[in-house]
């Protein structure tokens, strides 16, 4: 097992005396109510072909397509928010990992679907200004119609998708679960090993670990219904 990790050793260790319990900067959030509803990802089938989808990327204007990381051997979709607790504990961390797997091959890519009816703080504008402050490596594309969440079967914050490809066979997914078990509130360390471990085995040609354990944060913040 320690040559089949041997990546996800190496990212894990480097976090071995770090914890990230960060926020965003005040001025991006200091004027709105942050609300968290606790929630799980739910069980998506493995094998699952991600959807098509046109997004656009609030930082640079670019409209990104699924078909744009076709050369990549895996795609890792993450759906995060500007505002979450669950996420902002984890956003440094995210950043490190996908930085040092993106150099291994992995594309990456966020998207957010909140709506912004009842969470302005996640709009585009302030996407841009959190992928500017964090340095995102990967795009962070605006979900305005929350269409592509829904077809992904995406209900909370962060979540993550880790889709293999296998030659020109289109991606499936291979890994839908947490990043690790460290929580806002917990004192367990941020390591990012249960993530890293799945992506290793993809980007090693192994077979990922079963039964991986659900994401866990905020509920996607849906658009309110308009009574007729």
């Amino acid at each position: 097992m320690a040559s089949l990790h041997s990546l996800s050793t190496t990212f894990t260790a480097s976090f071995s005396s770090q914890r990230y319990a960060s926020s965003c900067p005040q001025r991006i959030h200091r004027s709105f109510a942050i609300r968290a509803a606790r929630t799980e990802s739910k069980g998506v089938s493995l094998g699952f072909r991600p959807p098509q989808f046109q997004l656009t990327e609030p930082l640079t204007g670019k409209v990104w397509e699924l078909e744009d990381f076709d050369s990549h051997p895996a795609l890792l979709v993450m759906f995060i928010c500007n505002h979450c607790p669950f996420v902002i504990h984890l956003k440094k961390a995210i950043v490190k990992l996908s930085k040092f797997y993106m150099q291994k091959g992995l594309a990456v890519v966020a998207i957010s679907s909140n709506s912004i009816k009842t969470h302005p703080q996640d709009g585009p504008d302030f996407m841009a200004e959190d992928a500017r402050h964090y340095s995102y490596p990967f795009p962070y594309l605006y979900d305005e119609s929350q269409d592509v969440a829904r077809e992904f079967g995406a209900v909370c914050t962060p979540e993550f998708f880790l889709f293999k490809k296998d030659g020109r066979r289109p991606f499936q997914l291979v890994y839908h679960g947490q990043f690790d078990d460290s929580r806002p509130s917990n004192n367990v360390p941020v390591t990012g090993r249960d993530l890293a471990v799945a992506i290793d085995c993809v980007l090693s040609a192994q077979k990922v670990p079963s039964a991986p354990k659900p994401s866990v944060g905020c509920s996607i913040k849906w658009h309110p219904v308009t009574e007729l």
